[in-house]
């Protein structure tokens, strides 16, 4: 019994590690492990040599539905839904792997801020799970893109599809939003 608990705890530690590495947030270290708050509060120090933030975590859909936010929200779950199937193992693990994934497609070397976080990721994949953002196929490819539940029934155009006109504005600026819409489109119509 003891070297079992000592075994769960190693795990839960591994994967707390993992996750703080990744940009996880207290609720989600709290919500996958079995840890205490203050060991995860220890832990979270020790490798990132602060304290975590603190407030609640951010909940509403509607942050998914815009343009480029749905784009990458839409590019993990369907690498989500892909390794689901695929991958053997604890629902978190499958997350992480797929978190990873993102990452390499749309930032390979970069340095700079991923727009969808590992906390929203996570949260996505809880609103889809309880209902609250559902799976659709854009009219026009066919690729997989998340929606709000209550619009699944009205006809969808992505916003690869039919960009909206600051999606042009923004790119100008900053080229590098333009191969991050190339990245998601390669995954969209492969995993529909």
């Amino acid at each position: 019994m003891c070297e079992r608990n000592l075994l769960q705890e190693v795990h839960d530690v591994q994967i707390a590690m993992e996750l703080i590495s990744l940009g996880a947030r207290m609720q989600v270290l709290e919500s996958e492990t079995s840890l205490s708050r203050r060991r995860l509060l220890r832990l979270y120090k020790e490798l990132r040599g602060c304290p975590p933030p603190k407030g609640m975590l951010p909940f509403s859909e509607d942050w998914f539905m815009s343009w480029e936010q749905n784009i990458h929200s839409s590019m993990f779950y369907n690498i989500y839904l892909y390794l689901k199937v695929t991958e053997k193992g604890p629902p978190i693990n499958v997350l992480m792997k797929t978190y990873r994934l993102y990452l390499e497609q749309c930032y390979g070397q970069s340095h700079e801020e991923p727009i969808l976080g590992l906390t929203r990721a996570w949260t996505l994949v809880r609103f889809i799970e309880c209902g609250i953002i559902s799976r659709k196929a854009c009219r026009i490819c066919q690729g997989g893109y998340v929606v709000i539940t209550e619009n699944i029934k009205k006809p969808f155009t992505c916003s690869l599809c039919s960009p909206p006109s600051r999606a042009s504005k923004k790119s100008q600026v900053d080229h590098v939003n333009q191969r991050h819409i190339q990245a998601a489109a390669a995954f969209m119509p492969v995993i529909a």
